[in-house]
């Protein structure tokens, strides 16, 4: 019975880690400003919201990394600074500032668990 408890708590371990490892690669393809690593951690279909633009419900994953790196492109996006993350049961929040060279630009990303891994569904940036 100890074993395999022991067991379950290595596993849960392990679980929180590879989310956690996937925040970490979320946050450093947002520093090396590169929308198509960070469209590999899409949901199938995201909410994304960019400035001066109205939101979009449900866009798909293809049409929302063209959108982003179009924005990365359009603003001279060079790179992220994390500012906070906090993680509520299967789904985390990350925000931070896209860099820009200049003021910036605010961005909340909204992560849920899906599949044993966690993905985007929902990018807010102000």
């Amino acid at each position: 019975m100890k074993k395999f408890l022991l067991l379950i708590g290595v596993m849960v371990g392990l679980m929180s880690f590879t989310g956690q490892n996937e925040a970490d690669a979320i946050v450093n393809a947002f520093r090396v400003a590169d929308a198509t690593q960070v469209g590999q951690y899409f949901d199938d279909l995201l909410d994304v919201k960019f400035p001066n633009k109205d939101e979009v419900k449900n866009m798909g994953r293809n049409q929302a990394t063209i959108s982003l790196k179009a924005f990365f492109a359009d603003n001279g996006i060079k790179g992220f600074e994390k500012t906070s993350e906090r993680e509520v049961g299967a789904t985390m929040y990350i925000t931070g500032k896209l860099n820009d060279g200049a003021k910036g630009h605010n961005i909340t990303i909204l992560l849920r668990a899906k599949d044993g891994k966690r993905q985007i569904i929902s990018l807010r940036i102000s």
